[in-house]
């Protein structure tokens, strides 16, 4: 057996001596979001897309990472989810870093290369007790990660959550649509305190995987959308998709015509001039870098060939999410 770092050597600092770099007034209000954004006629055509997928009842399904949320989304996530136009968000665990941490102190996005030097980096007390604690009360309660946080801030599990109205976990939970969080082991700040309860985690967030795959299992004729999650995003959906589709394959179904989406800041290129960017048997694609970009050859191309759609919405979230949500409205 090889030799385990003692967490307690660890010195954990209270949240509120920490400098942080967002709060809640850069949160964009709904009536600056509506004129805030670029304008695309990608953007239109995918709104009609989202809206026609509700009217009929098909699922659109939301999955982000963190800096969606850092750009100053929140309200418009729940006002999406309140007008039942995103029916599953799905999130890395950064998302639910800082959706708590807004709710608790207001403030969130701690300064990386000035906590870094001493070591002070991510060892904040608060986030890693509350968050690791309200994962092992999930899981011995039978609920997912995401289901377990939301909980946390809408209930006011143990600690009061004066900003709980931006948290996005909360209103999910509040509103009772799938949050799923897709965690790994060792990225998050939450598990560098000795609270983290690597089996409670790995349980709640494999369970939340599971409830994703669920809900892509009924994507047929509706909306997937990835924002800013270049590697979780297409992974975590690439294996559900495989799982739905062969589930559906054994009874005579299909999950084939539907509708992708990825927001992102990469330049891309000529890219659906250039569908085969992602055959790699074809020479030199493996010498071109935006194969190797997972968003492209995963949603955007390899999985929607046999009747699918895709769109590629390229800029900063504070603009494209805005100007989505305002063709959404």
């Amino acid at each position: 057996m090889f030799k385990k770092f003692d967490t307690s050597r660890v010195k954990y600092l209270p949240l509120a001596d920490r400098q942080n770099k967002m709060t809640v007034n850069d949160i964009l209000s709904l009536d600056r979001a509506v004129f805030v954004g670029c304008g695309s006629p990608e953007i239109n055509s995918l709104a009609t897309l989202i809206m026609r997928a509700r009217n009929m009842g098909w699922e659109v399904v939301w999955l982000m990472g963190a800096h969606v949320l850092r750009r100053g989304n929140s309200r418009i996530i729940i006002d999406l989810m309140e007008r039942g136009i995103i029916t599953h968000l799905a999130v890395n665990h950064a998302v639910v870093i800082h959706d708590f941490e807004l709710a608790y102190i207001g403030a969130t996005l701690e300064d990386v290369e000035m906590y870094i030097k001493d070591g002070r980096f991510g060892n904040w007390e608060e986030t890693g007790r509350f968050i690791n604690d309200a994962v092992v009360r999930g899981y011995k309660d039978g609920i997912g990660l995401g289901e377990a946080v939301g909980r946390l801030i809408e209930e006011q599990e143990d600690v009061l959550m004066p900003y709980r109205r931006f948290s996005i976990s909360a209103a999910a939970y509040r509103l009772r649509i799938p949050f799923t969080v897709h965690k790994s082991i060792g990225q998050d700040i939450t598990d560098q305190h000795p609270s983290a309860d690597f089996a409670a985690l790995g349980k709640t967030s494999g369970d939340d995987f599971l409830i994703f795959t669920d809900t892509i299992s009924r994507l047929e004729k509706g909306v997937f959308l990835n924002l800013g999650s270049a590697v979780m995003g297409p992974e975590v959906y690439l294996k559900a998709l495989s799982m739905a589709r062969n589930s559906m394959a054994q009874v005579g179904g299909q999950i084939k015509n539907f509708t992708t989406a990825v927001f992102d800041i990469h330049n891309l290129g000529d890219w659906k001039d250039d569908e085969n960017i992602a055959n790699y048997r074809e020479a030199g694609r493996q010498h071109d870098p935006r194969y190797y970009f997972r968003p492209l050859k995963t949603i955007l191309i390899r999985t929607v060939l046999d009747g699918g759609q895709s769109f590629y919405i390229q800029g900063d979230f504070a603009e494209t999410v805005p100007a989505l949500y305002r063709n959404l409205i």
